[in-house]
């Protein structure tokens, strides 16, 4: 259960941080997505592991 709450987490967090550029005109593929995107990645780690310690 921990490990799927995790890899949930890390897809959304970077799915949402990847598209957060595009909201002033960068493109998928600009720095900014890309380090959005793993910042997201990172958020999504912490978010999966935290809600999973707390199931």
């Amino acid at each position: 259960m921990q490990k799927s709450l995790i890899w949930i987490g890390v897809a959304i967090g970077s799915t949402i941080g990847g598209l957060i550029p595009s909201l002033w005109g960068a493109g998928m593929l600009s720095f900014s997505s890309i380090l959005l995107s793993g910042l997201g990645g990172f958020a999504g780690i912490w978010a999966g592991y935290t809600l999973s310690k707390n199931i």
